[in-house]
């Protein structure tokens, strides 16, 4: 990740000065994600450019991954929260606004530009402007292509960030550490109450008059509403007029509605109905297996009904995924306590699966071999046994409104089957005949008539007498 901060008011290099860092020399820092570097690329009397490159460490970001080369994604490349954290910890002195050799400095308003060489932004380049220009910012942004040896390959999803402000360095950083991240729209740590108290530090003078305050607030704080809420409360305080109040509870009832009506995906409503139906049958405790990357488990964890929760799969990767969406070495403890994840087949018999008041299947048994589809029942409704079992499957007569799946293909190239709406019925009258479980059957998805919904799902219960 690479920041660069040019200063064109002569004379230009006293950049250092109030960044505390040499143009003569290579200030270099480890980090938790790596390791930091500040270097001038250029330092005379007209122009003075600071760069701050931060070396993301994959391997320690994973934390045992078997060999550095598993793991790759955008985060080593992409401006983000990593990024903030930094310039945080290599320019707080700055961020302060102190300068000791030069004390007028920081509060002297220069002719600043700023890149930004790789960024996400989640709403498009419109987004960046935004967000910045309010704050007196030209921007530009250009788009990435996907690979310039391949121009018909198209653009990617990632920008080249510019910047020009007459600001001093400590705003420039300031608003830098805050709206990075929300550009981005995600956070490498755990988001708790002291964000609150960071983000209205950091906001004070901007944020509460900023038109696109709400989005700011919201994506910083993970779209915790208790937090949102406090972040707010701070922000405007008790001083802001009736009017001011008012647009601000408004500003957020119509975020709420728009969040609400936003298109839900069908894996999302999927997992929505799944979680949904356990807190209906009053379940504290749920085993999630084949959790793949634990898309199921965070909603659980959010949830704080659920009491202990686990996440088995036979994947080490994909734990090792879940582990990091989670933020597990990062949870409060009381929060760490709640939820296990491990490594195992559904297959074989587990102690570990006993004592759980539901278990969740959500799209697993597709990929299986139907020879083995009865080991798996064996192993859930017969060892295990627990009072309830959700199993969702996708529905085989719906492909035919998929335009582009040709016709006798599967969704997904793993699956081994794909029921239609009367193979599931007659499997969960075979589980209720074997291993005394009730079954009820429900959709999942928009109905079309001739075909049903995209998705299905069997819950399955144990009678009182059963238990």
């Amino acid at each position: 990740m690479l920041l660069s901060i040019t200063n064109t008011a002569s004379p230009a290099a006293d950049l250092g000065y109030i960044l505390h860092k040499n143009p003569a020399n290579l200030f270099t820092a480890d980090v938790s994600s790596g390791r930091a570097m500040v270097f001038y690329t250029e330092a005379s009397e007209e122009r003075c450019t600071a760069c701050l490159l931060l070396e993301i460490d994959p391997v320690e970001l994973v934390r045992g991954a078997r060999r550095a080369e598993e793991y790759v994604n955008d985060r080593p490349y992409t401006a983000s929260s990593y990024l903030a954290a930094t310039m945080s910890r290599v320019f707080g002195t700055a961020m302060a606004g102190n300068c000791a050799q030069r004390p007028e400095l920081p509060a002297r308003a220069l002719p600043l530009e700023i890149g930004v060489p790789v960024i996400r932004s989640r709403g498009g380049p419109e987004m960046a402007a935004r967000l910045f220009e309010p704050l007196g910012y030209t921007v530009s942004v250009e788009r990435h292509p996907l690979d310039a040896a391949f121009p018909e390959w198209g653009e990617s999803s990632y920008y080249r960030l510019g910047l020009r402000a007459r600001a001093t360095v400590r705003d420039v950083l300031t608003h830098l550490s805050v709206l990075l991240p929300v550009l981005d729209d995600e956070k490498h740590y755990f988001v708790g109450a002291e964000e609150v108290e960071k983000l209205t530090r950091r906001g004070e003078g901007w944020l509460a008059s900023h038109p696109m305050r709400h989005t700011i607030v919201s994506r910083y704080l993970k779209r915790q509403s208790t937090l949102v809420d406090q972040a707010f409360e701070q922000l405007l305080g008790s001083e802001t007029s009736e009017v001011e109040q008012a647009e601000a509870v408004a500003e957020k009832a119509a975020h709420v509605e728009r969040e609400l009506e936003r298109p839900m995906t069908l894996h999302t409503h999927r997992l929505h109905i799944v979680a949904t139906r356990l807190r209906e049958l009053g379940v504290k405790s749920v085993a999630d297996l084949g959790c793949g990357e634990g898309k199921l488990l965070r909603r659980l964890l959010a949830d704080r009904h659920f009491e202990r929760i686990l996440g088995i799969d036979v994947s080490h990767r994909a734990l090792e995924i879940a582990a990091e969406r989670l933020r597990l070495d990062r949870l409060p403890e009381r929060q760490r306590a709640r939820i296990e994840i491990a490594q195992g087949s559904l297959l074989y018999r587990d102690r570990r699966l006993a004592g759980f008041d539901a278990a969740t299947l959500v799209e697993v048994i597709e990929h299986l071999d139907p020879a083995r589809l009865a080991a798996l029942e064996r192993v859930v409704f017969e060892f295990a046994r627990p009072r309830h079992v959700a199993v969702t499957t996708p529905n085989r007569e719906y492909n035919a409104l998929f335009a582009n799946l040709p016709q006798g293909k599967f969704r997904h190239g793993d699956h081994r089957f794909d029921w239609t709406r009367a193979e599931v019925a007659e499997w969960t009258r075979g589980i209720e005949k074997r291993f005394g479980y009730r079954a009820r059957v429900e959709s999942i998805g928009p109905v079309d008539e001739a075909h049903g919904a995209p998705s299905q799902m069997a819950v399955f219960s144990l009678p009182e007498e059963a238990r």
